[in-house]
């Protein structure tokens, strides 16, 4: 069909119809194409396989649609970051309005530029260990006031604040707004973030975009936004929100958050939840005393139900009479001891006064004994005119020897 749009006018306007087979035509007429771009998104689904090619030195995209038919002229092993020269084909669907790049070629050329120095830098940061986990830091378990780098009025704002203040009402904010895409991304989310830092009040900070391409996450990326980043001394959560890319500022944050609303979650409790376990440890705690409190009632009756404290007088009654019966027994013994000493002191006393020189003065002997007290025993001590004292049994005798 060949038509002019000088065929059309407020009188006679075209049916909507014609000017989409247009389109069709003019689309068809162009045919197929060779260009070079950079995999910037791939995926598979029901068989297709879906993705964006990004132009090389602009910030173009396209995104394209591998048919199965197509895919046997794909290379194996084609993956996000990878350069490629691709034959695509616009297509015109009429009746849908829509425009769709089917490739029907595709060609590795290797790793994309920006994917090669971003690996690099990685490596780079990597050895001067500023992804090192011990220098991590631990996140507090319930922040005072969480400080937020995001954009004004994002999804990103609204997921943490909602889903942060369901968790824990209590829970206070920092906002500090930046640009989270584009050149001034990088600047006005390290001042944002040292902004935070240099509060007092505030106990963590979440750096939050919630996706996008991944051209428009570089600047998350970027040497001085990570640098910046590993100087802070409160702790960092990125939550970036691109699982596939995994820009730079996720490997040095103190936490990687999946999203904006994964970041709430794991920077607050959940009020209700601790509520929880409270209840829960203190039935622990109360089933525990009872448990104790009825051990020792068992053992208290236990104790109570013996004879001694049924009837405490009993044992002092059973005490008394082995008193009575120890002393009854000791006086006995202690008289028999006294008995038999005494008749051993007599039978002593009787031995000792017969051996006694007196008992054999009595008898009628003598003691002779010089001046000097000596006692004569034999005729060779004395000579004659020796003085001489004779004891007797009631006394002495003085004479001498003649």
């Amino acid at each position: 069909m060949t038509s002019s749009t000088n065929d059309s006018s407020p009188e006679a306007p075209w049916p909507l119809r014609r000017l989409s087979e247009l389109l069709g035509g003019y689309i068809d007429r162009l045919g197929a194409v060779w260009i070079e771009a950079e995999v910037t998104q791939w995926s598979q689904s029901a068989g297709n396989i879906y993705g964006k090619l990004t132009d090389l030195e602009s910030d173009t995209s396209v995104g394209i649609t591998i048919w199965r038919r197509s895919q046997e002229n794909i290379p194996e092993g084609i993956s996000r970051g990878d350069r490629v020269i691709a034959q695509v084909k616009p297509s015109w669907w009429a009746k849908g309005g829509t425009l769709s790049m089917n490739v029907l070629q595709m060609r590795h050329t290797g790793l994309g530029e920006i994917l090669e120095k971003l690996e690099k830098l990685r490596a780079t940061l990597s050895a001067e260990g500023l992804f090192a986990p011990e220098r991590k830091i631990r996140l507090p378990f319930l922040p005072g006031t969480i400080g937020l780098v995001t954009g004004k009025d994002s999804d990103a704002e609204k997921d943490v604040i909602t889903n942060a203040t369901l968790r824990w009402p209590d829970v206070s904010f920092r906002i500090e707004y930046a640009a989270v895409q584009g050149d001034r991304c990088v600047p006005e989310v390290i001042k944002a973030m040292e902004i935070l830092d240099q509060d007092p009040e505030v106990d963590v900070i979440i750096v939050a975009r919630g996706g996008g391409d991944f051209l428009h996450l570089l600047p998350f990326s970027d040497e001085a936004l990570v640098r910046a980043a590993a100087a802070l001394a409160t702790p960092l959560v990125s939550a970036i929100g691109h699982e596939a890319d995994r820009p730079l500022l996720d490997d040095v944050a103190d936490l990687r958050a999946s999203t904006p609303t994964d970041a709430a979650k794991r920077v607050v409790p959940d009020v209700e939840n601790e509520r929880s376990i409270i209840a829960q440890a203190r039935s622990r705690l109360d089933n525990r005393l009872l448990g104790i409190l009825d051990y020792e009632a068992e053992r208290l009756s236990a104790v109570k139900s013996r004879p001694s404290l049924a009837d405490p007088q009993s044992m002092v009654d059973l005490r008394a009479q082995e008193i009575m019966f120890q002393v009854a027994r000791g006086d006995d013994l202690s008289q028999r001891q006294l008995e038999r000493n005494a008749s051993e002191i007599g039978t002593l006393s009787t031995s000792l006064r017969g051996l006694s020189p007196q008992k054999t003065l009595d008898r009628g002997y003598a003691i002779a004994r010089l001046a000097n007290g000596t006692v004569v025993t034999a005729v060779g001590d004395v000579s004659p005119g020796d003085a001489l004292a004779l004891v007797v049994r009631d006394g002495t005798i003085d004479t001498h020897v003649d």
